[in-house]
């Protein structure tokens, strides 16, 4: 393709193009879009037309008018910090307009500034904005990962991050949050190292870009083939374990991505599930008390609850958990008395519910060296979905610390089935 139509998108970092190329290509320019800090900084001629980022819709248009003028109106070029493909304006814009249009010229991201600020490979970390979006996600990604970049923005800074991190007892031990600050100026940049209580008590201003929370017994994994965490159920969300017994749910959440509250009545049962998730090397926040009471003591609504059995509260158990869970309760159930009380409280909660009942047999050995199959006892599942709310009015997205501004973040993975591969059941 020719260069007409084309749409030259610059990574800055927090100045000027640094390259002749880029200043050549802003200097060239019949419409440049950027925030104003990029504007300031950049050679934009005085007869090239401006648009400073905020809302995206305006800028989008304007583009649009622009490229609709043909050759006449000359080429736009984006500024954008960092690498605008990494959490960044060239998603928009290829939605918009078409991969094939865009000459995407990636600076650093603040990702991998940061990380080599800190000294530490990540080709095995998680990176998650805050930007724009709910910091509980960023929070549960925290509390599940020994090695986490979270872009910050307002309101979802470290003090933020600090400070939901410390709240309660029995969250993830040992975290240090590595707080970067004016990562693009080599003068005043800053990194510092603080717990997350310490985190909470500071103001940061606003000049921080990243925010590194670290494991230090995990912060330098073993070399890996294949970039980033394995993948899971739900990264970012928070489940509850109610009944944990062993734990065996509430590590296996964890495992694939999850952060995870266990919750569980017997102190010989609490030692058990810590020393399982001690044994796959997981965080399990483990909650010694009886449900549902305890469950007040827990500030973070779940977005998914599995319930393991009950006994004659079950319904208020069930009952419980709906009021508080975002998007799932799954109830496992021995006994069949049991389940209608149970289908009850999550209809009466206004839930979509299903259920299922698994059974399984063992091969076990018979006189005259043949074999039977041994019926183990079935287990009744039940399961409430939230139905979903009506859709809101997009908002639009303000300029992101890491470019020009924040996209939607990735679907999430693929959701975990509690009790093997039955179809419908999702945590």
């Amino acid at each position: 393709m020719n260069g007409l139509g084309r749409i030259t998108v610059l990574g800055t970092g927090t100045g000027a193009p640094v390259d002749e190329g880029a200043r050549a290509a802003v200097a060239g320019a019949g419409l440049v879009v950027g925030g104003r800090r990029h504007l300031a900084a950049a050679p934009v001629p005085d007869s090239a037309g401006r648009v400073t980022l905020g809302p995206l819709a305006p800028a989008l248009e304007a583009i649009t008018r622009h490229l609709e003028k043909g050759a006449g109106g000359g080429p736009v070029v984006v500024l954008a910090s960092g690498d605008p493909g990494f959490f960044g304006i060239v998603r928009v814009l290829a939605e918009r307009f078409g991969g094939e249009r865009l000459d995407v010229r990636p600076g650093v991201s603040s990702v991998a500034a940061a990380w080599a600020r800190a000294g530490l490979p990540w080709d095995d970390a998680v990176v998650v904005s805050a930007h724009g979006r709910a910091l509980r996600t960023a929070v549960n990604v925290c509390r599940a990962h020994p090695k986490v970049a979270v872009l910050t923005g307002p309101g979802a800074g470290p003090a933020e991050l600090g400070a939901a991190l410390a709240e309660g007892s029995g969250g993830p031990g040992g975290r240090v949050l590595v707080v970067l600050r004016a990562l693009g100026d080599p003068g005043a940049a800053r990194v510092d190292r603080v717990s997350p209580a310490e985190a909470a008590a500071r103001d940061w201003g606003g000049s921080v870009n990243v925010v590194l929370c670290l494991d230090p017994a995990r912060a330098l994994g073993p070399a890996r083939t294949v970039a980033g965490p394995p993948a899971g159920p739900r990264l970012g969300e928070l489940v509850w374990d109610v009944g944990a017994g062993s734990g065996s749910v509430a590590v296996e959440c964890a495992r694939l991505g999850a952060a995870v509250v266990a919750v569980e009545r017997a102190a010989d049962g609490v030692g058990r599930i810590r020393a399982n998730a001690a044994a796959h090397g997981v965080d399990v926040r483990v909650v010694h008390g009886e449900a549902p009471g305890v469950l007040a003591a827990l500030a973070d609504d779940p977005d998914a609850v599995f319930l393991g059995g009950g006994g004659a509260g079950l319904p208020d158990l069930v009952a419980a958990c709906a009021r508080r869970a975002r998007r799932t309760v799954v109830v496992a159930l021995a006994a069949l008395d049991r389940v209608p009380a149970a289908r009850a409280a999550l209809t009466a909660a206004g839930w979509e519910v299903d259920g299922v009942l698994l059974q399984s047999s063992r091969l076990a050995p018979l006189p005259g060296d043949v074999t039977r199959l041994a019926a183990a006892n079935p287990v009744f599942l039940l399961w409430g979905v939230r139905p979903p709310e009506p859709p809101a009015d997009p908002a639009e997205p303000a300029e992101s610390a890491e470019s020009a501004a924040p996209v939607d973040p990735a679907e999430p993975v693929s959701p975990v089935r509690p009790v093997g591969p039955v179809e419908g059941v999702a945590l």
